[in-house]
């Protein structure tokens, strides 16, 4: 399975009338849960949501791919 490179959130059942308003509502779900946290706390949500999302994918390959492209656009 190749890495999905654009905007690929959604929410079942809920419409949308902007295409970037899936993604506005992911970064603000995120800001939320950074929230009145510690810069350590905040880097330490950080690691627990990629090993979290990364065992959600499962794929190693996927998971490979994305950690280059991640790395090359740092």
């Amino acid at each position: 399975m190749p890495l999905t490179l654009t905007p690929n959130f959604s929410e079942p059942g809920k419409r949308y009338f902007r295409a970037f308003s899936p993604g506005d509502d992911f970064y603000e779900m995120l800001i939320d849960a950074h929230r009145d946290l510690s810069d350590e706390q905040s880097a330490m949500l950080n690691a627990k949501l990629i090993l979290l999302l990364a065992n959600q994918i499962g794929d190693l390959t996927l998971l490979r791919a994305a950690l280059a492209q991640a790395r090359d656009r740092a």
